[in-house]
This record gives C-alpha cells, structure tokens and sequence, in this order.
C-alpha cells in the first residue's frame, strides 16, 4: 500500500497531539481500545452519515494509534487534491463501475503485514435501511476480523465496539453487528437506521 501520514515521522506524533487536543478542546471522548496483538482488520465506520465523519475518524485513528486505510468516493481524489487525500490513507472507488473491489481488498490484505482498511458499510452518507456487505465479505475472505468503529454525535463518543469474528453467515453477522451500533447517533440522526 502507499505511505500515509499515519506512518509519517515526525509528522505522525504530531498529528496525534493535534487530534488529542483538538477532541478534548471539542468535548469529545475516545471509548474502547484496539486488541495490543491486531496486525489487520476490516474497521467498519458507523454511522456514516456526514462529511464530518472523516475528519473525526482521522483524528480518532491518531489518538488510538490505528494505521488506516478508508475507502472513498473517487470524486474527493480529484486534482488537486488527490495526493493529499491518498496521503491520509483513502483509496478512491469508482461506484458507477461494476469491479471486484472485494477480491482487490483481500488480496491486497493478504500482502500486507499490517493493514486496518476502513469500509463504511451504508456505502453511503445517505439514509439506507440495508448495509452493503462488501465489508463483510473482505474480511471473511481474508480471514480478517471486524473492528465496529463508531461515531457518537449525540454523546460526543468515538472509538471502538471491539471485534467481530466472521461465521460465513452474512445475513446473522451483520444483523447482530448492527446490534451493538443500538443508541449510536450519527451527525445527521435520522440517515442512520439500525
């Protein structure tokens, strides 16, 4: 995969007390923990309802110290900010083009020694009543657990949930996934059902 900032020297500590003052500043809270011997995961982003979404995650990701990668709409890539979004950690997809994203995914998993790839599940800041299971299906193939992300706008909330081993029964999984994410408010409240 391509450097990021998140394995940057001297810019990652930096950017790491940056995100620890500015959540404290803001009220936030950081809640759960990443397991101390997690080299690779699918971390599921949820709820996904706002472009204030990424910045909280980033700054989450750095006070946790969670090497990510995030998967984003080729729109954002765009000159001239491409080079500056790969570089803290996206990976454009281009959704109006039918490509197997998840077999690149786990094969791209499967190369690397540490990678904690980010998929929103809605696939979408819109309002969805089901989740896309492309997530799901990297981190079965890859043999990856789930790392449940959340973003608690009501509470001022981010972290972890913990982790979530994959059965091959995607419909049970996900149905119990979305349970833990119960009184989890997104920014825009009324775009995230559970």
């Amino acid at each position: 995969m391509h450097p990021t900032m998140f394995d940057t020297p001297v810019i990652r500590p930096l950017l790491r007390a940056i995100s620890v003052i500015t959540l404290r500043l803001a009220g936030w809270k950081v809640e759960g923990e990443i397991p101390a011997d997690l080299k690779k995961c699918v971390m599921i982003a949820a709820p996904h309802t706002s472009n204030w979404d990424l910045p909280f995650t980033l700054m989450i990701a750095f006070v946790m110290k969670a090497p990510i990668y995030w998967m984003g709409k080729d729109s954002i890539f765009r000159p001239p900010f491409r080079h500056l979004m790969m570089w803290m950690g996206g990976l454009p997809i281009d959704r109006s083009k039918a490509n197997n994203m998840v077999q690149a995914s786990i094969d791209e998993m499967n190369a690397s020694e540490q990678m904690f790839l980010i998929v929103p599940p809605e696939g979408t800041r819109s309002k969805v009543d089901k989740w896309k299971t492309g997530f799901y299906h990297i981190a079965h193939g890859a043999d990856v657990p789930i790392l449940m992300g959340f973003l608690d706008f009501e509470r001022k909330r981010g972290g972890f949930l913990g982790t979530f081993t994959t059965t091959g029964n995607a419909d049970a999984d996900i149905a119990l996934i979305r349970s833990h994410y119960a009184g989890i408010s997104g920014k825009k409240s009324s775009q995230f059902s559970q």
